[in-house]
């Protein structure tokens, strides 16, 4: 194992790395690929890595593009990247990445249509070898002309889905959150929709008047306001809910971004939360934690549904998933805080 760090006038090799730890080239990309298919006992792999980090060896992207006809690289097309829901999501689905040997092209939208239509095109132009898409607006046979593998989050569950698909039931979610809030004697409550055509909108509201309907509450149009999934929106659609007469005891918003906007439109109205009305949010972002009164919310366990999308996308890759497109619903949590 005395070679020299290689001849610094050449680009090392997995020749060179297989030469230098004493194995088969085979071997090599075993453990550059992460491959369960050859195993690879545990010292020469160390053998192998301690020739890589060596040699400052660097796989050839292309030369191995070339050869295999993949690109390794993945996207995911999201709303809004500064929205904290998304890093716990991204970090999910670039665990698996790299595990897998494999970048990830992270595209932002703003849930604006026309962005998320560009953002498609990149991916195509882009030849990525598979898609992870959250997106509000972009129509299935949108995503099914790329002809590349696709998981599609965010989608409401269907018995027989046209795309990999995975979900979280915010229909399911909505209904939780304004059902705590009927339990604690809540009778006039407004929501908060943010895009109400949009699928985490429109489905929330649903929900909310599925649990308002059960329990025979009214539901006045005025009860129901939406905007941007951001404070600002939280903010606006509050001071609005804030002018009706008798006044809301309590008020569900759709993510938690906009709960927050809510709550400091009920400080500046001179109100407490939760005596003179009630919050609860969706999402459990890390602020829900630390603003006083902390934030009752929904957990949807972001990273986990980053983590198993992209295995959904892999076991595509890998043919462990060969048949019809299917369904997955990942579970949610109602974390019971102050606000409530």
């Amino acid at each position: 194992m005395n070679i020299s760090k290689a001849n610094r006038n050449r680009r090392p090799t997995q020749f060179d790395v297989a030469k230098l730890a004493g194995v088969s080239q085979t071997a090599v990309s075993s453990v550059l690929n992460n491959s369960a298919t050859i195993s690879i006992p545990e010292e020469t792999r160390k053998r192998i890595l301690d020739a890589i980090q060596d040699l400052d060896y660097v796989p050839d992207r292309s030369a191995r593009s070339l050869r295999t006809q993949k690109t390794y690289t993945i996207a995911t097309i999201i709303p809004d990247i500064t929205n904290p829901f998304y890093p716990a999501f991204i970090r999910g689905i670039q665990d698996v990445a790299n595990h897998n040997g494999y970048d990830l092209i992270i595209y932002n939208t703003d849930g604006v249509l026309a962005e998320e239509q560009k953002c498609l095109s990149s991916v195509k132009q882009n030849q990525v070898d598979g898609l992870i898409v959250a997106a509000f607006h972009l129509e299935e046979d949108e995503l099914l002309a790329i002809n590349t593998p696709i998981v599609h989050v965010n989608k409401t569950n269907r018995e027989a889905p046209v795309l990999d698909s995975i979900y979280v039931d915010s229909i399911a979610m909505a209904h939780t959150a304004v059902s705590h809030l009927i339990e604690r004697g809540h009778l006039r409550i407004g929501m908060i929709a943010g895009i109400e055509d949009s699928p985490p909108g429109y489905n929330c509201i649903l929900g909310y008047r599925r649990a308002m309907a059960e329990h025979n509450l009214t539901v006045e149009d005025a009860f129901i306001h939406g905007g941007q999934f951001i404070e600002e929106g939280g903010y606006l659609a509050m001071e609005k809910l804030l002018e009706i007469t008798p006044r809301l005891s309590a008020v569900f918003a759709a993510n938690d971004l906009m709960a927050l906007g809510a709550f400091m439109a009920i400080r500046e109205a001179g109100l407490r939360i939760p005596q003179d009305i009630a919050l609860v949010g969706i999402d459990d972002i890390p602020a829900a934690r630390m603003v006083t009164p902390a934030l009752t919310t929904i957990n949807q366990f972001q990273k986990d549904i980053g983590q198993r999308a992209a295995e959904m996308l892999f076991n595509r890759f890998s043919g462990m998933s060969d048949g019809a497109p299917y369904s997955v619903e990942m579970p949610f949590s109602l974390i019971v805080r102050e606000s409530t």
